[in-house]
Order: structure tokens, then sequence, then C-alpha cells
């Protein structure tokens, strides 16, 4: 665990985090429903949904440490950690706030935290971050990190216990969800009666009135790969492929293919290998596609954040 050992700069409340444009809901968060693990008080557990809801979190961090826990539902690490985190919240009584975020739906606030992947844990004393670990841990070696947090804090004057926010804050009502622009919206209507090339050209009309609409170019993303895919064979694809390293053709298709199938590591490490064993427009073509796969996974998303560095040293 990182001590806190001078002055450090605040977490920036009030613009570090903006939730708003988020429109991924999160995942059920693992060790079960927020609130209070057996034998603890009530709020010892709170899932981080908005803004200024993890304002009201921080601000705990005067009177009792707080520990942020990002996790994502493709990281079974991550899962892991965080149910021993939920179970180890309830067995200390309230001694500290355990925070669960979604690191897919909420990636501001990892890039708030600094974190670099999930699983990634942070307490937080009197407003100022400390780094405690990431990555896999054992659930003991879990339990001594927290016990020098607690000395830290006690160091720190922070020695209170839990206080449960306000029930509404705490339990927050499902918000109900704005309306898409109408562009959107048309895209949407269209995926769903399956008319990928309305979607495509609402989409690219999306972003011809505003360049800088991220929802339309993650969207037009998504809706060209699934117009790539489809009618594909992927046995065939998948037989051209092994049978030769470097078709480019048959590569980018199985590359497509496993990430519409959730396996994006796969599809990453395809297309990096193919960036290194191709050269002149086929190596272009290469780059360009994992490039544009980048933006269906989701810039923040941590896989994407090592394929980037691995595609900079296949390329140079």
């Amino acid at each position: 665990m990182t001590q806190p050992t001078g002055p450090r700069p605040r977490l920036d409340v009030r613009g570090a985090v903006d939730l708003s444009g988020l429109g991924r809901p999160a995942a059920p968060a693992p060790g079960g429903p927020a609130g209070a693990p057996a034998g603890a008080p009530a709020g010892v557990v709170v899932d981080v949904t908005d803004e200024g809801l993890f304002g009201q979190i921080v601000q705990q961090s005067v009177q009792v440490p707080v520990v942020f826990v990002l996790w994502a539902s493709w990281s079974e690490a991550s899962r892991t950690v965080t149910t021993d985190l939920v179970r180890l919240a309830g067995e200390y009584g309230g001694r500290f706030v355990l925070a669960r975020v979604d690191a897919e739906a909420y990636p501001q606030i990892a890039q708030a935290f600094g974190a670099q992947g999930v699983p990634a844990v942070v307490a937080v004393l009197r407003g100022q971050p400390v780094p405690l670990f990431q990555g896999a841990a054992a659930a003991e070696d879990i339990q001594a990190i927290l016990d020098q947090l607690l000395q830290a804090a006690a160091a720190n004057g922070v020695t209170g216990t839990v206080t449960p926010l306000p029930a509404a804050e705490a339990e927050p009502a499902e918000p109900e969800e704005p309306p898409l622009p109408p562009l959107h919206q048309a895209a949407y209507d269209a995926i769903e009666r399956d008319d990928l090339d309305a979607a495509a050209e609402a989409y690219g009309q999306a972003l011809r009135e505003d360049p800088r609409d991220e929802m339309a170019r993650v969207g037009l993303a998504q809706v060209e790969l699934l117009r790539r895919t489809s009618g594909v064979d992927p046995a065939g694809a998948r037989a051209a492929a092994a049978a030769d390293a470097q078709d480019v053709d048959a590569h980018l298709v199985v590359a497509d293919l496993d990430v519409l199938g959730g396996n994006v590591e796969d599809a990453f490490a395809r297309l990096v290998d193919l960036v290194r064993a191709t050269a002149g427009p086929d190596r272009e073509r290469a780059r360009l596609r994992l490039v544009e796969l980048f933006g269906v996974v989701g810039d923040a998303d941590p896989r994407v954040m090592a394929a980037r560095r691995a595609l900079a040293s296949a390329l140079y």
C-alpha cells in the first residue's frame, strides 16, 4: 500500500468524473446487492452510479476510510477481488466504506484514479487518493492491506465508522432514460428491424452534423462490424486464416468474428501479429482494422490500452 507521506492533490469531484453522457448500463456488481453485508451497519457497500453519489462517498472519507474497487464483468480476477472485499467489509463492521465501480460502465472514474486496468483498488482518506493494489490478490493479502490502511487512517485522524447515506441516495431509484437524439433513435430503430444500411446512414449523418459526436462514432463502428460479418461463413474464414498466416482478408474477418463473439484479446493479438507479418498496403489495412475495433470495444477498455501498446511496438 502507498502511504500518504505528504500533501497530495485532492480528487476533483466536480470535474474529474462526468457520468451524464454514458448510456451503457452497469452489470450486476460482484458480491451481491449494495447495502450491508452480514453483521455490518447499512451503507458499508455502495455502488457508484452517478457523479453526485461519487462526490458524497468521497466526502465520507473525512470521517471514515473509503475503499474504491474498480471491476469489470469480463475480468474474473476483478470479480473475485470485489467479492472478497464485500465479505471483508462486513467482517470489519463499518470501519471502512466499500464503493464498487463498474469500470466498463463508468470509465471516467477509472481515469480519475489513474487506473491502468482492473481490478484496481484505491482508498480515499480526507479526500486524498491512496493507491492500494492492482490486479489479482489473495483474500489474506487484501486483509493485510486493509489493516495497513486503517493504521494509516488512524494516523491521519480518520477513525470514524460508516454513517449511511440517506436512503434515497444510498439506493438511488432507477433513473428514467433520456430520449435519444433523433438520428440516434433512427439508427437504433433501424438496427431493431435489421436494416444495417439505414443505421449506418443515420449514424453517418449524425457525425456529419457533429464530428465530435462520440456516441455516433462508436455506434457507426459497431454497425460496420455487423455489416462486415453479415453472411460470413465462420468456419471457412477460420480455415482460410489457419492455412495462410498472411491472408489479410481472412484474418480481418476472423478478427471481426472474435470481437463479435467477445474474444476481444484474441482479435487484437491476431491483428497485431498481422501488422508484424505484413508490409505496405496490407500492413496498413491490418492497422486500420485494429484501430476501428478499438472504437467498437471502447478506448477506455484495459484490453484496448494493452493492444495499443502492442501495436506501437509492432509498428516501431
